[in-house]
């Protein structure tokens, strides 16, 4: 169950007959045997993303019907050797960090505009995974909690909750113990949020080895602050 494989610029996290849900192109709930994670190249653009990440895989020697068939995709501009993973309880999670682009969230910011920028591909994806059988609220919370975990361990390597185009995807097995809920005090939970905590320390430590990563938009080739305000009201 959940079984990593990484090939020629991409991750496999293979699950036979499992319930995803994902944030990323392609997103939605959906079953399927795998989710991948596809490097891009350095300043990609594509026209085709369907044509595009279906070659990656099939040219890796996975199977492209799985991709075909409905398995989640994530996109990143951060080589597959960087991903990581880690395994706590009834959890795995796989990571892949990038942060060229960071998003800041200032608490007094100045004010602004609303940006109409283009993403580039930094990224840090998350994909979790658990043996338990969540219920359709728990699986969508699983997301919070994952990008909760992935916030809180950027802000504490980088300064920084994200980037300009993180996305998580979680799974769930069908077969397995139900659970009806997956908030911190659960154990597929806290299992989530250690694992996540890992992999994305782990996958920070191998894509900038002795290297520092960036620590904000003014260190960082890419990246956006959140200036603008928005306005308050009583309900």
């Amino acid at each position: 169950m959940f079984e990593p494989t990484t090939r020629d610029g991409v991750v496999r996290l293979g699950a036979p007959d499992t319930t995803w849900l994902s944030t990323g192109w392609r997103g939605g709930r959906r079953v399927a045997d795998a989710a991948y994670s596809v490097t891009v190249p350095e300043d990609w653009r594509c026209d085709d993303v369907a044509a595009f990440v279906a070659d990656r895989i099939g040219a890796a020697g996975f199977d492209a019907a799985e991709f075909h068939g409905g398995a989640p995709v994530l996109l990143t501009g951060v080589a597959a050797r960087h991903a990581r993973g880690a395994r706590l309880g009834p959890v795995v999670a796989v990571a892949t960090a990038g942060v060229s682009n960071p998003a800041e969230l200032p608490m007094d910011p100045p004010g602004g505009e609303l940006p109409d920028g283009e993403l580039v591909p930094g990224t840090v994806n998350v994909v979790v995974g658990t043996t338990r059988a969540l219920e359709g609220g728990a699986l969508a919370n699983l997301v919070a909690v994952a990008a909760e975990a992935k916030a809180a361990t950027l802000l504490d390597a980088v300064g920084v909750p994200g980037t300009t185009s993180d996305a998580v995807v979680v799974a769930s097995d069908p077969d397995g113990e139900p659970a009806t809920f997956s908030g911190s005090a659960t154990r597929v939970g806290a299992a989530a949020r250690a694992s996540v905590r890992e992999s994305v320390s782990a996958a920070l430590d191998a894509r900038y080895g002795d290297d520092e990563p960036p620590t904000g938009v003014d260190d960082a080739r890419y990246g956006v602050s959140t200036d603008a305000r928005a306005d308050t009201f009583e309900l």
